[in-house]
């Protein structure tokens, strides 16, 4: 082969080589960008703008270097009573520190059949203060009053929040606090459950049955109210045990972040074709084990 020949032949190999690289780049630098899921991986939140959030619960995840999520609504008695709520000043230093904000709907709103058409006002409503205090428009989303409707799905996308978390029902009953971690692949991130909702005859014990269920590729999301919740009692946490649960999470080695960080391990647009099938079906294998003799 003339050496022209055999140069060309080299180039054109190089070129197609380095088509080919660009062309697998995307995919290569996409796959990296995700870390694995590591045990013990927690995501702490706490709804309704409550004052105790600033006071008692800021200082200890500054204290423990973890991170959280602060879901915003302007409902209850927020407008008039500061004893109890958050002004937004404070929740600005809240997103200063690094924290999380994310909407909870302007007047704490859930999200049923009926109120579905109001849900973008409702949403904006809080985009709106956020941008007016210097806080980025919330890619987090929390029902209010834990109730869920299929069809609220597409309208949180299309707001474009990237996760949306629910409570343990109805898998578990409200009342108990109780819950499933999430499972990437299988829970839609519009709708992902609580491993814990926090109630003031919760125990130590009880935030261990529901961080227990971080390992094997699974993520406990608890919730919080208030610590404490005067206005709302049935989910008040107690400062001396809210104190309690953030050491053993420190001391267990828990990794402590906010929802949105979920997107360092999962890809968020990767949604299940039916939201509902892995309710369904945990719902059926609790049905099945209260029956077992």
């Amino acid at each position: 082969m003339h050496p022209a020949q055999i140069t060309l032949s080299v180039r054109w190999r190089l070129a197609c080589w380095i088509a080919a690289l660009f062309v697998a780049l995307p995919v290569l630098f996409a796959g990296a960008q995700l870390e694995p899921i590591p045990s013990k991986l927690v995501v702490l939140t706490f709804d309704d703008s409550k004052a105790s959030h600033y006071t008692v619960v800021r200082p200890l995840l500054k204290q423990y270097g973890f991170g959280a999520t602060f879901f915003i609504t302007e409902g209850f008695t927020f407008r008039t009573n500061k004893d109890d709520y958050l002004t937004w000043e404070q929740i600005a230093e809240l997103h200063r520190d690094g924290f999380e904000i994310g909407n909870h709907t302007r007047d704490h709103m859930g999200l049923s059949k009926d109120n579905l058409p109001r849900v973008k006002e409702q949403v904006e409503a809080i985009n709106t203060q956020c941008a007016a205090h210097g806080i980025p428009a919330p890619i987090s989303f929390a029902y209010p009053g834990n109730a869920i409707d299929p069809d609220a799905i597409p309208i949180l996308a299309e707001l474009g929040f990237r996760f949306a978390r629910r409570g343990g029902a109805p898998e578990h009953p409200y009342d108990e606090g109780n819950g499933f971690a999430y499972e990437p692949g299988r829970d839609h991130p519009l709708l992902l459950p609580s491993a814990g909702d926090a109630r003031p005859v919760w125990t130590l014990e009880n935030l261990k049955r529901a961080t227990s269920q971080a390992a094997n590729g699974k993520i406990a999301i608890l919730q919080f109210h208030g610590a404490p919740d005067v206005e709302h009692p049935w989910v008040h946490t107690p400062p001396e045990r809210f104190a309690e649960y953030m050491k053993y999470l420190h001391d267990e080695g828990f990794r402590v972040i906010a929802l949105r960080d979920l997107a360092k391990y999962v890809d968020w647009k990767q949604r299940p074709a039916d939201p509902w099938e892995i309710i369904e079906q945990r719902q059926k294998a609790l049905a099945k084990a209260a029956i077992k003799p």
